[in-house]
């Protein structure tokens, strides 16, 4: 793919403001009085951001250029394929749960290993509306749109790095409508603002890798994994770190160290392009 900078990218913006749009409006088209994860309110959005998934690759075929839909299948600029999936499902999982070592740590202490190996706990969660949402139905709607969708339009005027750093602010900006579910829950709407800014710039900067990693990789399915693993752990609460009596509390900071550091430094070489067999986005 051409990934000479041509000019200002209009049309590539202007078709990622209408995926961003869309998604976000998707969530408002029902009449409701009720909070954010009553059953009815998941199963209509749920239904809601399907269907925007559905539509989705239509924005590229009429915002993207003529050359870049012509050469490639849609099922490859989405990120749906064959070649390196094996790889695409592990190895960036893998290489998450290594930026999430110390927080592992800590749900070792409080024995969550040993729920994870039962299989009623996982039988149970495929039951519960909330747990579906939070680790399929939000990871792969987000991910489609944000990511497989917005990338390729992106990547057809900008360099891998530029794209990189614009994609995520769409996916940022758009948990901002949070602010709206927050109010309804009876915050102020300063304290509902400031945790949507702090919102803002989380989901931005995994924004940011999770972009990385289907460029990378160029699988759909990597990016997936890691959002619904991140979803799963939420943000890290440090503050329950300093609630531990040593030894433990040096062990797990220095955990949290030793895996952001260790993260950092297998960033590169686990996303070797050449272990996905990508040549679509980013050639090694």
């Amino acid at each position: 793919m051409d990934t000479v900078v041509r000019g200002v990218c209009v049309l590539p913006i202007l078709g990622c403001c209408i995926l961003s749009a869309m998604y976000v409006l998707s969530l408002y088209v029902w009449q409701n009085t009720h909070l954010r994860n009553h059953p009815s309110i998941i199963k209509k959005r749920s239904l809601s951001v399907f269907v925007t998934a559905l539509i989705s690759p239509i924005i590229i075929y009429v915002f993207g250029s003529p050359e870049m839909i012509n050469k490639h299948s849609m099922m490859d600029l989405l990120g749906f394929r064959i070649e390196g999936l094996f790889m695409a499902c592990t190895v960036p999982l893998i290489l998450t749960m290594i930026l999430f070592l110390g927080p592992l740590t800590m749900q070792s202490h409080s024995d969550n290993w040993q729920l994870y190996a039962e299989p009623m706990y996982w039988l149970n969660n495929c039951r519960d509306l909330v747990w579906l949402r939070d680790h399929v139905v939000a990871p792969f709607s987000e991910e489609l749109t944000f990511r497989a969708c917005m990338l390729p339009l992106l990547m057809d005027c900008l360099q891998p790095h530029d794209s990189v750093f614009i994609c995520p602010l769409f996916f940022g900006f758009a948990h901002f409508h949070h602010v709206v579910g927050r109010v309804k829950n009876g915050y102020k709407l300063r304290s509902a603002v400031l945790l949507s800014v702090f919102q803002f710039l989380y989901t931005t900067m995994f924004g940011a890798y999770s972009a990385l990693l289907f460029l990378r990789t160029g699988h759909f399915v990597a990016p997936f994994l890691a959002h619904a693993f991140c979803n799963h752990m939420g943000f890290p609460n440090f503050r329950e770190v300093f609630a531990y009596d040593e030894p433990k509390r040096s062990t797990t900071l220095f955990l949290c160290i030793v895996g952001l550091l260790a993260w950092c430094y297998l960033l590169e070489p686990l996303t070797n392009p050449l272990w996905y067999q990508n040549t679509l986005y980013w050639k090694s």
